[in-house]
């Protein structure tokens, strides 16, 4: 059955006769409220005895582990779960789309991130770090890590891991060649200390009183157990110094190292290294996550199984994951996963699922054996435009780029209510990309619209006006440089909202109304990125997820890092080394917007948002990137659960830095027996 994507027909969908959006969005039953398991501090209140999976029993009884008390930290992390004590085994199934999906597994992985976020995701909460500490100054944040952790192979965890990524890793230009940006601050680099062994300390000339939310961010700093990218960038901050320091020329010789990669199929010991420390192509290298590898990324099924040495246990003193095994199995693209998730073949999908196919879903949820959820966002675009602003691939497109007015045009030159009606089913709020107004980032309301409302007359007399006026038999406009019609590429990755490519057509269409060509051309996610890290992108349509917390994930805001599409070679690079790499920006509002993010990492909270407004104001006057329908549960919001899965809230942090789906801590979630 086709259901038309108006209220109506989610409405009907629903069960109501007729209803507004609102009202329908509301007695829909599919939004909950916030919750998740509970962190319990208090060591009195700490289980005195630990129990493990049967699994786990079989291997110690078979003399290949020590018990459960040697394995478990001496200060664990206790999780109090959501609903109940959970019971062991059963296959978490789940759907990806191939090695460029590796996103996918990270967030599953996301337990091993230093420090983490409450239900709300407002407010920094333990993870792998049992605690820590910013200076009265602002100069030290210090991380208190848990006494008695191993990584998965049960060597201890300990500062010497922080100390190896620092010293050998993040500071090593044969592996990364462009520094950590967020360990620099006021242009100077801080550094890592070692206090003892289960302490270690950031210190920093000036003062750094956004550090400790950077740590538990979407950001370089905060990704957890480092992995070495082909792009030069180094995730961290702690990596196993056990396991990886031998593959350094400052420990073997590089003829070894070079030998070494080349009987293993490298080129050079450097993209070896690469490769050893992928936790998703290498099942060999220690983890810390609930899960770890036994089946890659590059494979028809990605599996993983528990860590045996897993931080965590339940308040009766189990150790966690209660999920014996996550398998992913292979999609040829999103619209599969949609009807396999149709099909009740996943048990927690929120990747890649349709909001559009929201009635097929409800329709088919009893024969499937799952339930809906909806968990609307607070970022403003599910799906926006973002011009490359570092864009060198050719002048002609740069120069129009690289103009205020010419970017404003296209803005009001597109139909978001068209765009909504069809793929968000009404749902969603057209308008820029700020965030929600009861986020205290953001500009307020009277953003939400600017440059963001359809005047076609208008955009049609702006283009004239900055000397696009020449047009051809087709009412399309012209070069200045050439005379041939001027013509941009939308690229799109095969990714999270299935439906870009349709949206990025609809606004092609749209576009023809003032005179503008457009192409989309569809890109697997690994080549996506690989033009968007060296800025071959013209044009992108993405989402700005996680930028209603601006200063923890500013990527779809400013270009701060490789993987951002308004100039992730040019820009970002000249961001984060200080201006000795990459490509200054000729946007003077640009250079503004940088300046102001470098002043708010020295400031304090109620100043860092107050400079984020002025940061969105303006991004929002310069149309930096172009909003188009956010504040909805698209993006990664809507999502199927099997009716076996227990412990699952009714609604979780849906946000880049919440790292979706391990904000509803999945290491909680049991199986019915």
């Amino acid at each position: 059955m086709r259901f038309k994507p108006t209220w109506i027909a989610l409405a009907l969908a629903f069960g109501l006769s007729h209803a507004s959006a609102q009202t329908a969005f509301d007695q829909s039953g599919l939004v909950g409220p916030l919750e998740g398991p509970t962190i319990v501090s208090d060591p009195a209140q700490w289980p005195k005895s630990f129990h493990e999976a049967p699994s786990m029993a079989a291997l110690v009884k078979a003399g290949k582990l020590p018990p459960v008390e040697q394995r478990v930290p001496a200060e664990p992390m206790v999780l109090k779960p959501l609903h109940s004590i959970g019971t062991y085994g059963g296959i978490w199934r789940r759907g990806f789309l191939g090695p460029g999906d590796r996103e996918n597994g990270n967030r599953i992985r996301a337990g091993d991130k230093l420090l983490f976020w409450d239900k709300s995701g407002t407010e920094v909460a333990p993870s792998v770090a049992k605690g820590y500490e910013l200076s009265a100054d602002g100069r030290k944040t210090t991380l208190f890590l848990r006494k008695g952790m191993k990584w998965s192979d049960g060597v201890p965890f300990t500062a010497d891991d922080f100390m190896f990524w620092y010293n050998d890793l993040a500071t090593n230009k044969d592996l990364v060649p462009t520094p950590t940006p967020e360990l620099i601050i006021n242009g100077k680099t801080g550094r890592i200390v070692k206090v003892d062994d289960y302490t270690v300390a950031f210190e920093f000339d000036d003062p750094y009183f956004l550090f400790p939310r950077l740590l538990a961010g979407d950001t370089q700093i905060g990704g957890g157990q480092s992995r070495l990218q082909s792009d030069g960038r180094a995730f961290g901050p702690y990596a196993p110094a056990h396991y990886l320091k031998r593959l350094l020329p400052k420990y073997t010789p590089v003829e070894t190292l070079n030998a070494e990669a080349k009987a293993a199929g490298f080129d050079n010991w450097v993209q070896h290294f690469q490769f050893k420390s992928d936790w998703s192509l290498n099942k060999e290298v220690p983890s810390l996550a609930a899960w770890i590898v036994t089946s890659p990324v590059n494979t028809q099924t990605w599996a993983m199984e528990r860590n045996p040495y897993f931080y965590a246990v339940d308040t009766a003193g189990n150790q966690l994951p209660y999920i014996e095994k996550v398998q992913l199995t292979l999609a040829e693209n999103p619209e599969v996963i949609n009807l396999r998730a149709i099909a009740g073949e996943y048990d927690f999908m929120e990747r890649f699922i349709d909001l559009a196919k929201l009635p097929v879903f409800l329709e088919n949820a009893e024969r499937g054996g799952y339930k809906m959820h909806l968990d609307p966002a607070f970022n403003g675009s599910d799906s926006m435009l973002f011009f490359n602003l570092a864009y060198k691939g050719d002048a002609e497109i740069r120069k129009w780029f690289q103009n205020p007015d010419f970017r404003r045009a296209l803005a009001i030159g597109i139909d978001r209510g068209q765009l909504n009606e069809a793929f968000w089913l009404g749902l969603g709020v057209v308008g820029t990309p700020i965030p929600a107004d009861i986020i205290p980032e953001s500009p307020g309301p009277e953003y939400r619209l600017k440059w963001a409302t359809l005047d076609v007359k208008k955009a049609n007399a702006m283009l004239d006006a900055v000397g696009l006026s020449k047009k051809d038999a087709e009412g399309f406009r012209l070069r200045t440089d050439n005379g041939q019609r001027l013509r941009i590429q939308i690229d799109v990755a095969q990714t999270l909202i299935p439906t870009w490519p349709q949206q990025a057509e609809m606004i092609i269409q749209q576009w023809k109304a003032i005179g503008i060509a457009a192409d989309a051309k569809l890109f697997e996610r690994s080549l996506f990125y690989t033009r968007v890290r060296t800025d071959e992108n013209q044009m992108t349509i993405f989402s700005n997820g996680g930028t209603e917390a601006l200063f923890l994930y500013t990527t779809a805001v400013l270009p701060v890092d490789a993987s951002s599409a308004q100039g992730g070679a040019g820009h970002a690079k000249w961001w984060a080394s200080g201006g000795s790499q990459g490509m200054k920006p000729e946007d003077p509002s640009l250079l503004q917007g940088y300046d102001l993010l470098r002043k708010a990492g020295s400031a304090t909270e109620a100043e860092r948002n107050k400079l984020a407004q002025e940061i969105w104001k303006l991004a929002v006057d310069n149309v930096w990137s172009i909003g188009l329908v956010g504040l909805s549960p698209t993006y990664m919001g809507t999502r199927a659960v099997s009716n076996k899965l227990q412990n699952v809230p009714a609604r979780v942090c849906t946000s880049q830095h919440c790292r979706t789906p391990w904000s509803a801590h999945p290491e909680q979630w049991y199986f019915k027996p």
